[in-house]
């Protein structure tokens, strides 16, 4: 079944895009609104069904009574305030306690809250975005060890699309967070941009999946924890390269931006695909050629009879009597059959 995420978006959310202090840079920080503004330009268009943004807690919900891995919000809405601003979003409730039900029948077990506050991982990127639409926020553990793994927020993600997708929710995945920085620690201004690019190169190639790849210890040592929230909305996105790709580094935070617009990217076309329908008939010829002798020899003798012995349309029964590999290839035919037949034909034709 086809995906119904139409689309997403990985945004940063430094609480200095708020409070601008004296040194921050403000072309850095104008150059992130306006990409994050055109993003959600572009991903309302779509019109969708859904929005769902993962996002972190900062120690404030999630921290010293519970910190699960993953916490869905079920309230009818939700609000918040950091520096100055008030947060306030409708939230699809029943959606959300749909979400929940369907995740448990799939093996994970959020947990869900109906009074969760907004903080500024979500009021930021919404904001910047421009979204007044009702959203479905899903925390995620970034900051309280342990936290999830990065498989796991893939898998996650991927159970998340499988339902909205099931419920036939046309959807716009958000994450938040990212990348490098080092909030209260020693190490605050001094965020690994090297690192971060080598990864953004990856996601840019449509990748998404090699963020699974990086352990707990890689996420720290590299001040990138919150990209927990990312390997989420990866997996709900699934393979696909984005369309936005904008890196603004600052001397505390690597802002990093990425959209995803319009429909998932076709599907790969193997070199090695599977056996269509309409080519059993000449696979079957060929298997014949490629594994038994005595078949190999009732073509040597006469290709022509051999061929009519097989239902094949005239393309077909031309291009096995020639054992034309250019066009048995290009007809989808799994390569390694006709190779092996090709390789036993000229090895007795060599005779």
């Amino acid at each position: 079944m086809m995906s119904t995420v139409i689309g997403g978006a990985m945004l940063p959310h430094a609480p200095q895009f708020f409070t601008m202090p004296d040194t921050e840079d403000k072309n850095v920080v104008a150059h992130v609104r306006e990409v994050a503004a055109d993003i959600g330009t572009r991903l309302k268009a779509l019109n969708p069904d859904l929005w769902i943004i993962f996002s972190n807690d900062h120690a404030e919900q999630f921290f010293h009574n519970a910190a699960p891995p993953f916490t869905v919000h079920v309230g009818g809405e939700a609000s918040g305030e950091f520096a100055g601003r008030k947060f306030h979003w409708k939230i699809p409730s029943e959606i959300g306690f749909e979400i929940v039900r369907q995740l448990y029948r799939q093996n994970f077990d959020p947990a869900f809250t109906s009074t969760a506050k907004i903080d500024y991982a979500i009021g930021i990127p919404l904001t910047h975005l421009g979204l007044t639409d009702p959203v479905l926020p899903i925390f995620v553990n970034a900051y309280l060890p342990p936290q999830p793994t990065m498989e796991r927020c893939y898998l996650f993600g991927q159970a998340v699309a499988r339902t909205v997708t099931a419920l036939g929710l046309k959807t716009v995945i958000l994450s938040s967070g990212g990348m490098s920085h080092f909030p209260g620690t020693d190490r605050y201004s001094n965020p690994e941009l090297a690192w971060d690019n080598k990864v953004l190169e990856r996601l840019r190639a449509g990748n998404l999946k090699s963020l699974i790849g990086f352990d707990e210890a890689e996420l720290d040592d590299t001040g990138n924890i919150e990209l927990r929230c990312w390997a989420c909305a990866a997996g709900a996105l699934g393979e696909r390269k984005p369309d936005v790709v904008s890196m603004d580094p600052s001397w505390h935070h690597n802002y990093a931006s990425l959209a995803w617009i319009g429909a998932p990217v076709q599907g790969h076309t193997a070199h090695y695909p599977s056996i269509k329908p309409e080519l059993v008939e000449l696979t079957s010829a060929l298997h014949k050629l490629a594994h038994e002798a005595k078949e190999r020899d009732a073509y040597m003798a006469d290709a022509r009879a051999f061929a009519d012995r097989f239902q094949l349309p005239p393309d077909q029964r031309d291009a096995l009597i020639t054992l034309d590999m250019p066009a048995i290839v290009k007809m989808g035919t799994h390569p390694l059959v006709p190779f092996l037949a090709n390789m036993q034909i000229q090895r007795l034709r060599k005779r």
